[in-house]
């Protein structure tokens, strides 16, 4: 297959340091993972933070995201951001990878979808938030301080949930696609479980907020579930080419909003734009069959979106004096990233198809609209009337009292003094100081519509960050990062191999040094459920002594004993640090699966 290469000469790429910012926007994600820190772990000032999350419904829900300055896991946006995350390294990946950057990309993605296979332990059941928004607010607390509750909110046949399901789907299905190539046991896994929230979410209908009621002020589904149902279709048609999901976005584009709305926003709550961007991708790529008059109206209303964004549509986004789109006061630089995404990558299937962009008051070509992206990139890394960066730690000026629990509060590596509850508003949220811990990467909520802000750690409607501000940024900046040429973006594009870390050494285990042998040991029913325990035992038939274990999990259902968790991986519990030779180690889990886990040996060494 040849190559085509795409030059847009009109564009100076140069103004700004986009590779620096790539970088840093994936120290914000390791700045906001729950859970057990991997030991390469680059934000040291954070710790081991939600252990027991989810131990009182009697599944492992540790892990994943908090979704902005507080210390909740909200299913839905966290959803969205891998989803957006996926969408980035899908079409940028070879971009990210000649930065170096997409090594840690992936870590990103997998640091999310490892949590959402973990919450969803049947077909029909997804667990959606961890803690809740009132009594999280209520407190000033580092996470690994934190006293607020954790209960686990779930949705299930009788508390449906369409819209926290078929976001969840759509970004299994996008991340499978990320790792088709270097990961593809773990890529199967996750487009099974897509499959399967899929058909929940379409069968069980339903707002996943009138389900899970304490979401309703944080993360209210104001849009409802039809645009869901249609974004996780596109996405699990990209990932599964089955012609199912296909004819699903044909037969209910006009039913399900899709072909009708015109939209002048896309977001973790309104997917349409998303939806209607990628049916027209899948237009211009001859894949549309028998359904082309319905998707040449979801492009009509992508376009009308592109449009709307660049001031040139019959409906337009408004913009501040300085440049800004602006849709909302609280956190409106969300929109500004995706509104941006979008066009990046509908600039580059217009150029790739050789078409123009239609609008109201003429034709756009691709360069132009790829040109308002890169202004409005231009406009958060710095180039606005108060020359403030609004990517923390990117460019000499930017927000240094973040709305932000963990980064406003001394480290508790460095003070492990414990912060109560309403002390730490006391002692950290009032203080006019700059935060402690320096929340790198991270996008604040910016300006008003008017270009004003103010830097101070109460104003959480600008200073406030959020995972999917940073979701489609990656992908743009990635793109800006690569330069004038750029590959065609409707051709398949292999994602290529991360680059290993050439300090990074994992031996293989051969089978004639560690066996792991698993079996059933009892079965229970309980409340119409049935559990499975299984004993795994874990030989070390070298001559050596066995040390560093690291053993892979995946495919656990339950909760598990007699390992200690390390990051993604399983270690020797506390009270052993070595295997002498013909020795055994059992570990034991329940799960409900009626087969057992897949356990792997990772890395170990001999002495």
């Amino acid at each position: 297959m040849s190559t085509l290469f795409l030059l847009f000469p009109n564009l100076a790429f140069g103004s700004h340091n986009y590779g620096e910012a790539l970088s840093k926007s994936f120290l914000f994600y390791e700045a906001q993972r729950s859970g057990y820190l991997p030991h390469d772990q680059r934000v040291q000032w954070r710790g081991n933070s939600g252990l027991n999350d989810g131990k009182a419904s009697g599944v492992d829900l540790v892990g994943g995201y908090y979704d902005a300055g507080d210390n909740v896991k909200f299913g839905l946006p966290m959803a969205f951001t891998v989803t957006m995350m996926s969408w980035s390294i899908i079409e940028y990946g070879k971009q990210m990878s000649e930065s170096g950057e997409l090594s840690n990309a992936i870590d990103a993605i997998k640091w999310g979808t490892d949590y959402l296979l973990k919450a969803h332990p049947e077909p029909h059941v997804l667990y959606g938030e961890v803690g809740d928004g009132t009594t999280d607010h209520y407190c000033w607390q580092r996470p690994e301080d934190m006293t607020t509750s954790r209960a686990a909110y779930r949705i299930d046949p009788s508390r449906p949930g369409s819209d926290l399901a078929g976001e969840t789907a759509a970004a299994m299905a996008a991340a499978s696609i990320v790792f088709r190539n270097n990961n593809p046991a773990y890529a199967e896994e996750l487009l099974t479980h897509a499959y399967q929230l899929f058909e929940f979410a379409d069968k069980y209908r339903g707002k996943y907020d009138s389900s899970i009621t304490v979401a309703q002020k944080y993360y209210r589904s104001v849009s409802g579930y039809a645009d869901e149902l249609l974004w996780a279709a596109a996405w699990l048609y990209k990932a599964s080419n089955k012609q199912y999901y296909l004819n699903y976005l044909g037969e209910n584009g006009d039913a399900l909003g899709g072909t009708g709305w015109s939209m002048t926003e896309f977001g973790w709550d309104v997917k349409y734009a998303g939806v209607q961007t990628l049916a027209a991708k899948f237009l211009m790529q001859g894949n549309a069959d028998n359904h082309a008059a319905v998707f040449e109206k979801y492009q009509e209303k992508a376009e009308n979106f592109m449009c709307a964004c660049l001031g040139k549509g019959n409906q337009n986004i408004h913009k501040s004096p300085g440049g800004l789109i602006f849709r909302q006061r609280w956190n409106n630089m969300q929109f500004v990233t995706s509104a941006s995404f979008l066009a990046t990558v509908y600039s580059d299937y217009l150029a790739s198809a050789g078409k123009s962009l239609k609008c109201a008051s003429g034709p756009v070509s691709p360069p132009e609209l790829l040109d308002f992206a890169k202004s409005q990139v231009d406009y958060l890394l710095g180039d606005n009337p108060r020359a403030t960066s609004y990517m923390v730690g990117y460019g000499n000026n930017y927000p240094r009292q973040v709305h932000h629990r963990g980064s406003s509060i001394v480290s508790v590596k460095v003070d492990p003094t414990f912060v109560s509850c309403r002390g730490g508003y006391a002692t950290w949220f009032n203080r006019k100081a700059n935060d402690p811990n320096l929340l790198t990467g991270a996008i604040v909520g910016g300006p008003d519509a008017y270009d004003n802000f103010a830097d101070q750690r109460d104003n959480y409607e600008q200073t406030e960050p959020a995972t999917y501000n940073n979701a489609p940024l990656i992908g743009v900046l990635a793109r800006l990062h690569g330069g004038r040429s750029e590959y065609s973006q409707l051709l398949p594009v292999a994602i290529p191999q991360p680059k290993p870390d050439p300090e990074q050494k994992v031996t293989p285990a051969p089978a004639s040094d560690i066996a792991i042998e698993q079996k059933e040991t009892t079965s229970w029913v309980r409340e119409g459920k049935t559990y499975y325990r299984y004993s795994a035992i874990v030989t070390n038939k070298s001559s050596k002594t066995l040390k560093n274990l690291k053993l892979s999990v995946s495919q656990l259902y339950g909760s598990l004993w007699g390992l200690s968790k390390y990051g993604d991986s399983y270690v020797f519990p506390a009270w052993i640090n070595s295997l002498p030779a013909g020795k055994s180690l059992e570990f034991v889990y329940i799960h409900t699966a009626n087969s057992p886990a897949v356990v792997s040996v990772s890395s170990y060494t001999l002495d």
